[in-house]
């Protein structure tokens, strides 16, 4: 299904009257609003910068916050985002233009409406909050009359595109069709061919053909770009060592974290609230009389088993049920208690003894954790000294004889393994050894533990064909194995023609498969025994240990009876068809799908309908674009 546009719209129509979400939203299209630099125009109507800087702003900060770190234009302009923002703003300024021509409007009252069914208007009671409208559309530089005069717009829009789309349905024959094609089941059969069952073992080649062999593949022989590298870098566990601890702030430590050395004896507790003191007392007498366990019960009462666990507790925590829970010297039931929720009944799930570390034992763990964290902030202070040095044109080399940065050099490759340890091992440096260039200058750059790095790029060296000499015995074994692979895919091809010549158009699959080999010759028990069946396969369906080329290639076979061949890689089966089935669509999931495919198929036509629509509004209207207003709403927005 085409993927439709929805993101770029007005900030102060998107989230406050949901109008695109509900219509022209689905379409990609955006709201405007007017009096600043136009960008473009569609026949007579605008596109303003400050809707094409507001959908960028918004576009820009919903990726960071989903991507978890700042996206700036550089990054939105390498994904084409300002490309798609410009898309939206011209549909829906197409769709205004053709509005506008044909006179299509709304009446106050439903503008009036519109603005009151907007959930940021309203008041936590539900209902429409003057306060919060004013105070909203302050914030956004709007006056209320302008706000509206948006409303407007965009409500004629979506009269507009409804009457475009509205009605538009599938045909039901096809969205039959899809459906049975999607619930169609199979029965088959495959047999593997391997090596094995090859006539002859597949002979060594002679010298010319492995070196011809090395040359025509050569990017199976060939070595990653090698990038050579000299970096500084030190972390919190290299500097830790080094960093002086009294006794003063390793007690300092242990006093804010007592809760990991100090605890008091507790109990892993679930608690069930019962609807009445009779029930609590029911409950509890089936759960003694072993007519039903406490998480059948709490299944009755319409909760799931994370509902009512507690976790760990102190005898304090449990209150009133403390004294009852804390008696158990084994997991057990108590109660019902009476608690501010109501009659409850206790499960104690396990036992955990209280914790006592003194400050003696916990003082080298103590150290380790102290000294590292102290190693961080000492390296976030003196990251900026080290900035300047490197600014001040200081080498790798010089800031490393003053610093506590060690100097290092690394061969690296994208493909590599890291070795354990290694500075290879961070994302950060990957990405940045992968990027920096021979003109680039070394900068401090962080590590996600808090440590830093810098880093020069001293040579690359290219992707370089290995010499034959050295990798004669690789090429050999992929000579081999591609050998392999041509010969059990021919005599693969040989057995389906057999098989195809053999078996009469109306003999039954099952029939056949009793009476023959895919050879044609009388059925060899022992060889129909190396044939695997499987029934009543779907489409997506999944076998052990059998690529999804298989199946896929089952499923492309005409009838049943039939043998086909499968290539997997390097590995080859037969495949037979041996029965199709039919799904019914008069059975409940038969008439879930059909009706899930038959909306699927109706927003698809909706589009595309949509989409040729729009287009042919745009030709007729001309669309014109200012690239210098464009580009400077792309310096601005960072």
């Amino acid at each position: 299904m085409k993927k439709l546009r929805t993101k770029g719209k007005s900030t102060i129509v998107w989230i406050l009257t949901g109008l695109m979400v509900l219509g022209l939203g689905g379409f990609g299209v955006t709201s405007f609003s007017g009096g600043s630099t136009a960008i473009g125009h569609v026949g007579e109507t605008r596109l303003t910068a400050d809707d094409y800087s507001r959908g960028l702003r918004n576009q820009l900060q919903a990726m960071s916050q989903q991507a978890g770190q700042h996206i700036g234009m550089t990054q939105a302009q390498q994904m084409g985002i300002p490309n798609a923002i410009l898309a939206q703003l011209v549909t829906a300024a197409a769709l205004e233009e053709q509005a506008r021509i044909i006179g299509i409007s709304v009446g106050d009252e439903r503008v009036v409406q519109s603005i009151a069914d907007a959930p940021a208007f309203r008041a936590p009671s539900g209902r429409f909050d003057r306060a919060a409208y004013s105070e909203v559309l302050r914030r956004q530089g709007l006056t209320e009359a302008q706000f509206e005069a948006e409303v407007r717009v965009d409500e004629a829009r979506l009269l507009l595109q409804r009457a475009v789309t509205g009605g538009v349905r599938t045909p039901q024959a096809m969205v039959d069709q899809t459906a049975k094609w999607l619930l169609e089941t199979r029965d088959l059969s495959w047999r593997e061919l391997t090596a094995e069952a090859l006539p002859e073992p597949v002979a060594d080649p002679d010298e010319a053909t492995l070196e011809a062999w090395h040359k025509a593949n050569a990017d199976r022989f060939t070595a990653p770009e090698i990038r050579k590298l000299t970096y500084l870098w030190v972390t919190p566990e290299m500097l830790a060592p080094e960093v002086e601890l009294d006794e003063e702030a390793l007690r300092a430590v242990y006093d804010q974290n007592i809760a990991e050395y100090q605890q008091p004896e507790r109990r892993m507790v679930s608690r069930l609230i019962m609807p009445s003191q009779e029930a609590a007392e029911q409950g509890r007498a089936d759960i003694d009389a072993g007519e039903i366990p406490f998480e059948a019960l709490v299944l009755q009462r319409g909760l799931e088993i994370d509902d009512v666990y507690l976790g760990e507790m102190t005898r304090e925590q449990l209150g009133v049920a403390g004294d009852a829970v804390f008696a158990l010297d084994q997991p057990g039931v108590v109660g019902p208690v009476q608690t501010n929720l109501g009659p409850a009944l206790y499960q104690m799930n396990a036992i955990l003894d209280p914790v006592d570390i003194p400050f003696e034992q916990a003082r080298e763990s103590l150290r380790q954790e102290a000294a590292i964290d102290r190693a961080a902030r000492v390296i976030e202070t003196r990251s900026d000294e080290f900035e300047e040095m490197l600014a001040a044109g200081e080498t790798l080399e010089a800031v490393a004889e003053t610093t506590p940065l060690e100097l290092g050099q690394i061969e690296w490759t994208a493909e590599q393994e890291p070795q354990e340890g290694s500075i290879a091992g961070y994302e950060t440096f990957r990405e940045r050894a992968a990027a920096v260039g021979a003109n680039d200058f070394p900068h401090i750059e962080r590590l996600d533990d808090g440590g830093i790095f810098a880093l020069r790029l001293d040579e690359i060296v290219p992707p370089t064909l290995k010499p034959f000499a050295e990798v004669r015995e690789e090429v050999l074994a992929d000579w081999r194995q591609a050998e392999t692979h041509r010969m059990l895919l021919t005599m693969a091809e040989e057995e389906r023609l057999q098989a195809s010549v053999a078996l009469p158009p109306e003999v039954p699959a099952e029939a056949a498969i009793a009476a023959q080999s895919v050879t044609g010759e009388p059925a060899d028990p022992a060889a129909e025994d190396e044939w695997r069946q499987e029934t009543g396969l779907t489409r997506d369906g999944w076998i052990e240990n059998l690529p999804p080329e298989v199946l896929a290639r089952a499923f492309a076979i005409p009838a049943p009876g039939e043998v086909e061949v499968a290539d997997a890689s390097d590995r080859v089966f037969l495949v037979r068809l041996d029965a199709v089935h039919d799904a019914d669509l008069s059975q409940d999931t038969g008439q879930q799908v059909a009706e899930s495919v038959g909306r699927r198929l109706d927003e698809t036509l909706q589009a595309d309908l949509f989409d040729y629509y729009n287009r042919a509004i745009q030709l007729r209207a001309g669309v014109q674009m200012n690239q210098s207003a464009i580009n400077a709403v792309n310096t601005q927005v960072q």
